[in-house]
């Protein structure tokens, strides 16, 4: 067994240098690879998204949800020795072939790699997909599946993204100030911010004051995500859909990436809840993954009691989630991937997203062509109101 676990830290190098000074190791233990990668974030010029924080994937994997596929941590070394580039990946078998895609799946809204620098993404496209395919063909893995992969970066373009289809749908989000009264006053035009004063007031008149509150123990974040998962479970059954979150190995993942470190260190997921002062009733939640500069909402809930439902506690809640974002001194938000109508009116940024596939072994091509024929339809469908509304109308059909 203890030889076992060593083979484990051990990373597979895929051996000659490409053209563009690169090589590759695939490690397959957290564990062997955890002080490298922590080194990385900590970095100030690292660039990165909060989905591929180290606490954020050891969160995930902890919990099996993809319980079955093999953890495979990538790392790319230019010709100085240097890590340059880090992708958490799992691998599993789909169809004939192994695939791997990076870790997160769709609980994480970007799949992008972490790069050392600007200067380390700056790399030429063709450099790096060389250099998965030599690492894939080391790691006996057939092609790569990389969804969401954001075109640019705080600014700078990511080379995955090269030559990848555009994806169903964007994600939205904005820049924060370090003015928290100026950022809502740019996001939020001066009639919505007095709609959503007047709302608060006659929410605090029929159920008492009202406080924005986020968790900073391991009680406290249980005590939002309890309310989340009952006004999840409460909206999924009035839309006759499956709750994804009654899942054990979700609420595990959740329960883990919420709790502060055991160092006192900041949870890989953030929640926030606006909550009633005297009673302590849960009226609305959001969770974000987060780093030092960015929030990246993954989910929101508000309680479906319609007498709540008047006052917007989830629209009041967002208020106060961008101006303590604002204060606190990160630089940007987003609401995820998707379209909806709270995005439209908040977010002045779209995060175009692709997918990218890239094929490794020669019977990976046949995959590859069905990959970009299936996006290039999910695409079409989501960006066409009549089809998406036709698409939407058969789904309900065949729930019931």
């Amino acid at each position: 067994m203890a030889a076992l676990a060593e083979d484990l830290r051990r990373p597979v190098r895929a051996g000659l240098r490409g053209h563009g000074g690169l090589t590759a190791e695939v490690f397959s233990d957290l564990a062997a690879v955890e002080g490298l990668w922590r080194g990385l974030e900590a970095d100030p010029a690292v660039l990165m998204t909060p989905y591929q924080r180290f606490d954020w994937v050891a969160a995930y994997l902890g919990a099996g949800i993809d319980a079955g596929e093999a953890t495979r941590i990538l790392v790319l070394r230019d010709a100085h020795g240097r890590a340059r580039v880090l992708i958490p990946l799992t691998v599993g078998r789909r169809g004939p072939l192994q695939v791997a895609r990076v870790v997160g799946d769709r609980h994480a809204n970007f799949h992008m790699p972490l790069f050392a620098s600007r200067e380390a993404a700056a790399m030429p496209a063709e450099d790096l997909t060389e250099a998965l395919i030599r690492a894939g063909r080391a790691a006996g893995i057939d092609a790569f599946a990389l969804r969401n992969q954001p075109r640019v970066w705080d600014g700078t373009p990511n080379p995955l993204a090269g030559g990848g289809l555009p994806a169903p749908s964007d994600a939205y989000g904005m820049l924060l100030g370090p003015d928290a009264e100026a950022t809502l006053r740019r996001v939020f035009s001066g009639d919505t911010r007095k709609k959503l004063r007047a709302k608060e007031r006659k929410l605090v008149e029929f159920l008492g004051a009202v406080e924005h509150r986020v968790a900073e123990t391991p009680e406290a974040a249980a005590e939002i995500q309890a309310a989340f998962y009952a006004q999840k479970a409460a909206r999924f059954a009035d839309l006759g859909v499956a709750d994804p979150y009654a899942e054990a190995d979700i609420r595990r993942f959740i329960a883990a990436a919420t709790a502060p470190d055991a160092d006192g260190g900041g949870a890989a997921i953030e929640v926030h809840a606006l909550v009633a002062s005297e009673s302590g009733r849960i009226l609305a939640t959001f969770g974000g993954a987060v780093d030092g500069a960015r929030f990246c909402g993954m989910w929101t809930s508000f309680d479906t009691d319609p007498e709540l439902g008047r006052f917007s506690p989830g629209e009041i809640l967002l208020h106060r989630l961008v101006g303590h974002q604002a204060a606190r001194g990160r630089r940007a938000l987003d609401l995820g991937v998707g379209e909806a109508g709270y995005k439209a009116k908040t977010c002045d940024e779209t995060i175009e997203l692709v997918e990218q596939t890239v094929p490794v072994s020669p019977a990976s091509h046949a995959l590859v062509l069905a990959s970009r024929v299936a996006v290039r339809l999910k695409h079409r469908i989501k960006r066409s109101p009549r089809l998406w509304a036709a698409a939407q109308s058969l789904r309900r059909r065949l729930r019931r």
